[in-house]
């Protein structure tokens, strides 16, 4: 953990157990040292990132009554806190949550697929199958096992995400300030290239190589997430360029200038050629294909990644094509120059 937490002595107690497994406990006072890792981050992010468990209702209610402070002083949600800097936290009532550790094997596999590393970030080869990080049922993702298998790191955050069966390069930062340089180019577009092989059911059009449709996010009855096209969603913008093509599928890269969700899946569904094992996105005829090349998982591969360092200096970075997708390849007759 990247603070250091001094607790004065009060007469809190825990309470018992609760079904669920869970403690509820009445910490004590904290005083947290921001280190410089941290710097220049605002204050109630930076309490959302410690206090994971708290409702951030809470924190913002902790904080508007003064019961946070920072050097002594009361301070709004947006300071941004130096190195350094002690900051107070009050006694507060939290659900102590089982602190899942990955797996050794997981840790030693996202190890493996590390392809560059330097003191400042670290790009993967996520395998797929493997969520970026925890939540939503999950214990642990990519982030966990990584901050697991490196326990002495200050800091390793996300800089962006792939969906959870979506192979390919992914960043994390080792330092808030490429974080802040990183996501200010995935912002701004155009400023980070990045490039997906994709297999899809059916011949892609040729003047269909940008398309241009808005993305809405929809919850079902189910719960389960799903984005559709649609006028009052976020613009988003996908550009194709055509590889190899068969009867009836066709290798494809989607090169995404917004980073929407599923952006990539639905822009191909709605130009009629669905990603090849896309559980989600599909249609009989893409879901018959993927069975006769034994497509058994997404055919979405993130190959390449191109941005500028805090220096100044354009990096690109790619990431091998699986082994499965190598497979699915052969048997569809189609040879990739990577």
């Amino acid at each position: 953990m990247a603070t250091r937490l001094n607790a004065k002595a009060t007469n809190s107690k825990p309470s018992d157990k609760t079904d669920n497994q869970e403690s509820v406990i009445y910490k004590q006072v904290q005083h947290i040292t921001v280190l410089e890792p941290f710097a220049g981050q605002r204050l109630d992010n930076h309490l959302i990132r410690t206090l994971k468990n708290l409702p951030k209702s809470k924190i913002y209610k902790i904080i508007r009554k003064g019961e946070v402070r920072v050097n002594k002083k009361r301070a709004k949600p947006e300071y941004n806190i130096q190195a350094g800097d002690i900051i107070r936290i009050p006694p507060l009532m939290l659900q102590e949550k089982p602190n899942y550790i990955a797996p050794k094997q997981v840790q030693n596999k996202i190890e493996d697929a590390i392809i560059y590393e330097d003191k400042t970030l670290i790009v993967i080869n996520k395998p797929e199958g493997m969520a970026v990080h925890g939540g939503s049922g999950l214990s642990f993702g990519v982030i966990e096992a990584l901050r697991n298998s490196r326990p002495k790191e200050k800091y390793l955050e996300l800089v962006h995400r792939l969906d959870r069966n979506t192979s390919g390069c992914l960043i994390i930062a080792k330092k808030r300030s490429t974080l802040k340089h990183l996501q200010s180019q995935f912002i701004d577009t155009g400023k980070v290239i990045k490039k997906y092989y994709a297999l899809v059911a059916g011949k892609w059009q040729k003047n269909n190589l940008t398309v241009n449709q808005p993305l809405l996010k929809n919850t079902l009855k189910s719960g389960e997430r799903i984005v559709v096209i649609n006028p009052n969603g976020k613009p988003a913008t996908t550009k194709y360029r055509i590889l190899q093509q068969q009867d009836n599928y066709s290798l494809i890269e989607a090169y995404p200038l917004t980073g929407r969700t599923h952006q990539i899946r639905v822009h191909c569904l709605a130009s009629d050629c669905p990603i090849l094992g896309d559980d989600k996105y599909n249609s009989l005829e893409s879901q018959q294909i993927a069975k006769q090349l034994n497509c058994t998982r997404l055919f979405l591969h993130a190959h390449s990644i191109s941005f500028k360092n805090i220096e100044g200096e354009r990096l690109h970075f790619t990431a091998k094509l699986p082994d499965n997708l190598q497979l699915v390849l052969k048997k569809a007759k189609i040879k990739l120059v990577e």
